[in-house]
């Protein structure tokens, strides 16, 4: 049963010579990043916690938990909303282990200037990448190729580096934090106990033990947890 497996890398469609089939495996695999390996990358980032300029790479996020949030640029309207949502939780993820990487196509010299001057990112504790060659949001499938920004993508890696979980939306809407922090939760909870969460779970409520009754549970899973208990 899906739903009773640990997570898995997806497998890539076996190479071939032939031009039609290797668009296809690019199609499907661009599609989404669930259950992929994080893309390697190395870029140059604003640390905005410390006000230096460093380098960041997917290697510094081996071994642990982490997400990565696109946003499309500096210097705009919801995107500094949503980074100083997550700086707003950024204690409680650091709780959970979870490293943050923001990222964007602006250069590391941009973002020193859009943090120092935005007021809303007033004490910003974040890491913000400069994909400035578009080849780290084009690897996460982002890119808007025509305008060179990326979309807003986030995306939530466990410690074998494989993402458990994406949120991809278009400019206009910001994205819910406090959800988010729910997923790292539930996910947590998940890879710890082999449990699985249902709709809406948050720590504390009723899981799945899928892991020992998958026989009791197949079918009965009304009989196990009512709509009332998901939904309150």
């Amino acid at each position: 049963m899906g739903c009773a497996s640990g997570v898995k890398p997806r497998k890539k469609i076996a190479e071939t010579d032939n031009t039609s089939i290797n668009h296809k495996e690019e199609k499907i695999m661009g599609s989404t990043m669930v259950r992929q390996q994080m893309p390697e990358f190395t870029m140059d980032a604003y640390d905005a916690k410390t006000g230096h300029y460093k380098t960041v790479s997917s290697e510094d996020y081996k071994g642990k938990w982490s997400v990565v949030c696109f946003y499309p640029a500096d210097f705009t309207f919801v995107c500094p909303t949503e980074i100083a949502a997550m700086n707003a939780h950024y204690d409680e993820f650091q709780e959970l282990g979870v490293e943050i990487l923001a990222v964007s196509v602006d250069s590391q010299f941009s973002h020193k200037r859009f943090v120092e001057t935005e007021p809303i990112l007033k004490g910003l504790k974040l890491t913000m990448g400069a994909d400035a060659n578009q080849e780290v949001s084009r690897a996460f499938g982002v890119l808007i190729e025509e305008e060179g920004v990326a979309l807003r993508g986030r995306f939530l890696f466990n410690a074998d580096g494989i993402c458990v979980a994406q949120e991809v939306q278009a400019d206009s809407v910001g994205r819910n934090v406090n959800e988010f922090l729910r997923q790292v939760q539930a996910w947590q909870h998940a890879s710890k106990t082999g449990e699985v969460c249902p709709a809406g779970w948050r720590p504390g409520k009723k899981t799945l033990p899928v892991n020992t009754d998958v026989e009791q549970m197949t079918g009965k899973v009304g009989d196990y947890i009512t709509l009332e208990e998901i939904l309150s």
